[in-house]
């Protein structure tokens, strides 16, 4: 029994980051990139999966092995570094539930014809409802799940609709006609970036698997979550490939939502419809419960009603959507900016890996750690590259 009930939590985690990770701008990032790298993308997805699995297989090991959160794995680095870290990590989770919640309102808007406002609200109340039940981690990690199976489902259906060229994005994957570094920042970004990597690491964490014992299934689960996020991305990318290779224009509004409708019809549009709600919905729950777990340790009366900053949370996230509105090009920003975030989370998950203060008689894998400083330095270098001659450009 217990077997069975380890194996349903580190699914559920996995899925917890996946889903975190697959939201509006990702759909958005995807679908935007894929129209201007066409058959090319496919080396950013491979290089960006790379990544994704380097960044989280240290960062989720050290969380274990240490039995702390992040930010208080920075602050045992040096003091002040978890409440900088934290900052970070919580601003970037509150610009991305914003655009979540608006996808939540956007997908309603498709499949029932109510306003996003409206969509958005309702969205938001389920949201909130989840945190408020008596088992509320067992929940979210069953809503997680089930709204990842719906989403790679239907989209894996719209692909052999729009009958992607698969021969050509399989040699573009390795032989590419151009390498976009923006594209690489903003796709490890919304995949690894800012709060997402530790979606996972820290629902483990506060279910009890910790310990270099638990290793193993902390490794399997971290690189399961990477595994479905991937997924989601190929198939989207392929779909989004079938219909630019037909050269059926992209809605710019909605780049996602036209991908669908061009490849199936009316019956395309309303599974768009699905799968931006299922994809925004799972990430607001994502995004929220992960950035109140970095400010919940800091005192104890945010320990004690951290179920409440959650609830605060995703209500700020709604209000602010409702009054203020998110544009889709903001969601590509974030996106690369969170991409920025994961060098300096990165960069000290490796320093505490080799503190025995942290981390005790452990030893961290010599190629983790070196794999770890090249995506940190790598990360470096493409996101000032991207910020210098990428970044600029979205607004034009």
């Amino acid at each position: 029994m217990k077997k069975n009930s380890n194996a349903s939590l580190l699914l559920g985690a996995a899925f917890l980051m996946a889903t975190s990770a697959v939201g509006p701008g990702f759909l958005t990032q995807t679908t935007t990139f894929t129209q201007s790298l066409a058959a090319s993308f496919g080396f950013v997805i491979l290089i960006s999966i790379i990544i994704d699995i380097g960044a989280q297989l240290n960062i989720w090991r050290i969380i274990a092995v240490s039995g702390k959160r992040a930010q208080e794995i920075a602050n045992d680095v040096l003091p002040g570094l978890g409440f900088f870290l934290s900052l970070l990590i919580v601003m970037g989770g509150l610009a991305f539930n914003i655009g979540n919640i608006g996808g939540a309102g956007l997908g309603t808007n498709v499949l029932f014809g109510i306003s996003p406002e409206t969509g958005a609200l309702l969205s938001g109340l389920l949201a909130i409802g989840i945190f408020l039940v008596r088992e509320a981690n067992q929940i979210m990690d069953r809503f997680a799940q089930v709204a990842g199976f719906v989403m790679i489902g239907l989209t894996i259906y719209v692909m052999f609709t729009a009958q992607p060229p698969v021969g050509e994005a399989a040699v573009k994957t390795f032989v590419p006609d151009t390498i976009d570094y923006l594209a690489i920042v903003t796709l490890v970004g919304g995949t690894v970036g800012g709060y997402i990597t530790f979606a996972g690491g820290h629902r483990l964490l506060d279910a009890g698997v910790k310990g270099k014992e638990s290793l193993p299934e902390v490794t399997k689960s971290s690189v399961s979550a990477i595994g479905i996020a991937s997924i989601m991305r190929i198939f989207l990318f392929l779909a989004t490939l079938g219909i630019v290779a037909q050269g059926l224009p992209l809605d710019e509004s909605n780049p996602p939502a036209s991908v669908f409708q061009l490849a199936a019809g009316n019956i395309g549009y309303k599974i768009f419809g699905i799968v931006m709600w299922s994809a925004a919905v799972t990430s607001v729950v994502g995004a929220a419960y992960t950035s109140v777990s970095f400010i919940r340790t800091f005192n104890a009366t945010l320990e004690k009603y951290h179920k409440w900053l959650i609830v605060v949370f995703i209500a700020v996230s709604t209000l602010v959507f409702v009054i203020v509105g998110r544009p889709a090009k903001v969601l590509v920003l974030v996106g690369s900016l969170n991409g920025l975030i994961l060098p300096v989370s990165l960069g000290v998950m490796l320093i505490a890996a080799h503190k025995t203060k942290i981390t005790g008689d452990y030893k961290h894998p010599l190629w983790l750690t070196i794999f770890g400083i090249f995506i940190v330095i790598a990360m470096v270098y493409m996101g000032i590259y991207s910020l210098v001659t990428g970044l600029p450009s979205l607004w034009d």
